[in-house]
């Protein structure tokens, strides 16, 4: 498998802030975000997947909302971009207000 191009520093910065903003949005599932996350740190799938300790397979799984994550392994994967694995809260979009519909 060909290597990807090495990405220079601002356009590893430019995607992690790309990405960052997505996830703050609530904007991000989970296959999407690890491909982004694999994209920020310019890795190919072999890469990503050696270096958290996943099979090339399974990573591919993961991407494609094929397969879940172990809460092990959502723990490394989050790791280096400082994310946390729990609840998050989706937001609520306003609802017409009852005393309106009277």
């Amino acid at each position: 498998m060909p290597k990807k191009r090495q990405l220079s520093r601002e356009e590893k910065l430019a995607l992690r802030l790309e990405f960052a903003n997505l996830a703050r949005r609530g904007q991000l599932r989970l296959p999407q975000a690890i491909r982004q996350m694999r994209n920020c740190l310019g890795l190919t799938q072999a890469e990503f997947a050696d270096r958290f300790g996943l099979t090339r397979i399974q990573l591919i799984a993961l991407e494609r909302g094929r397969a879940n994550p172990t809460l092990e392994t959502l723990e490394k994967i989050c790791k280096p971009f400082g994310f946390v694995v729990g609840f998050v809260a989706r937001e609520k979009h306003s609802a017409p207000d009852r005393a309106e519909g009277r």
